[in-house]
C-alpha cells in the first residue's frame, strides 16, 4: 500500500533519498475521479516502467476549473487515499495549479506517463521533464473507460428513473 504524502515539497525529499538508492521514479497526473478499471490498467502498466510509481492528484480547486463546477464527485482526500491503496501506487500527492510542471519541477522523475488520449507534442509539462533528462511516455487507454461516461451514464440513468 503507497502513502498519501499531500505536500509534494515534502515528497520530493523522501523521494531524494530512494532515488540515491538507484531506484527510478514513475509520475503520473490526473484527477482520478469515480476509480475505474481504466485508471487501474494504466496504474499497473506506468508502474512497470520503474520502481516507484508516483501519482499526482489535482486538487478539488484544480477539478473544478478543469471539469467545471459539478466536479470532482468524489473529495481530494478519498481520490488520493484510494490510489494510495492500489498496491501499484507507491506515492500519491495533490497540486493544485492547471498543470503538474511545478509538482515535476520538484519531484524530477526518470519518466513521466500520460494517456494515450495525449500526443507526445502536446503534453504541457514535456518540456520540464525533457529539461533534467527525464523521458515522458504515453500508455494506450482502455476504450469506453472514462469518469465522464460513467457519470453521463448515471446522469441519464437518473433521467428515466
Amino acid at each position: 500500500m503507497g502513502q498519501f504524502i499531500p505536500d509534494y515539497h515534502r515528497l520530493a525529499e523522501i523521494l531524494s533519498t530512494l532515488r540515491g538508492e538507484g531506484k527510478t521514479l514513475v509520475t503520473t497526473n490526473g484527477v482520478f475521479d469515480i476509480l475505474h478499471i481504466g485508471h487501474v490498467r494504466y496504474l499497473q502498466a506506468a508502474k512497470q516502467l520503474g520502481d516507484l510509481l508516483v501519482v499526482g492528484v489535482n486538487t478539488d480547486a484544480g477539478t473544478k476549473r478543469l471539469k467545471g463546477p459539478d466536479r470532482p464527485i468524489v473529495p481530494q482526500e478519498e481520490r488520493a487515499e484510494i490510489l494510495a491503496a492500489l498496491a501499484c501506487v507507491d506515492y500519491v500527492t495533490l497540486f493544485d495549479e492547471p498543470t503538474p510542471e511545478a509538482l515535476l519541477e520538484q519531484l524530477r522523475p526518470d519518466i513521466h506517463v500520460k494517456g494515450g488520449d495525449y500526443r507526445l507534442e502536446t503534453i504541457p509539462e514535456a518540456a520540464v521533464v525533457h529539461r533534467f533528462g527525464g523521458k515522458v511516455l504515453t500508455i494506450p487507454l482502455v476504450a469506453e473507460h472514462s469518469t465522464t461516461d460513467i457519470v453521463k451514464k448515471i446522469q441519464r440513468s437518473l433521467l428515466r428513473g
